[in-house]
């Protein structure tokens, strides 16, 4: 319910932190692939602007997924960092032994997760 405006300039600075994150915390570089399940939050598009500011690039996915076509994405696309919410982080976890691949997992929210990076506190 809350609504979050930003101005270019805003998105610009946030952007290029988030680009940080990508690039230093979860070790991604320009090539890398992300793996993006979020609902409707203002971090899908940060995510997606840092995404194009570090050459890295985004696949985006509905909130909608299964574990089983969690699984396809990440082996499919060979993504190294899969970003989402506390919801579906539990249907990424019970991929993990198969997904070769994957070498970071950012949430975005309030909570924290073992194994899981917090990208809000990182950003």
């Amino acid at each position: 319910g809350q609504q979050v405006k930003w101005s270019f300039e805003e998105l610009r600075s946030l952007s290029r932190k988030a680009a940080n994150v990508l690039s230093e915390a979860c070790g991604l570089q320009r090539g890398d692939r992300v793996v993006a399940v979020l609902p409707r939050v203002p971090e899908w598009w940060l995510v997606n602007v840092a995404c194009m500011r570090a050459g890295i690039v985004f696949f985006p996915g509905t909130s909608q997924l299964t574990a089983k076509d969690i699984l396809y994405r990440l082996q499919a696309s060979k993504a190294k960092c899969f970003i989402t919410d506390e919801t579906l982080a539990p249907a990424v976890e019970s991929v993990l032994p198969e997904s070769q691949f994957l070498k970071s997992k950012l949430i975005v929210g309030q909570g924290n997760r073992d194994g899981w990076l917090n990208f809000k506190d990182l950003l």
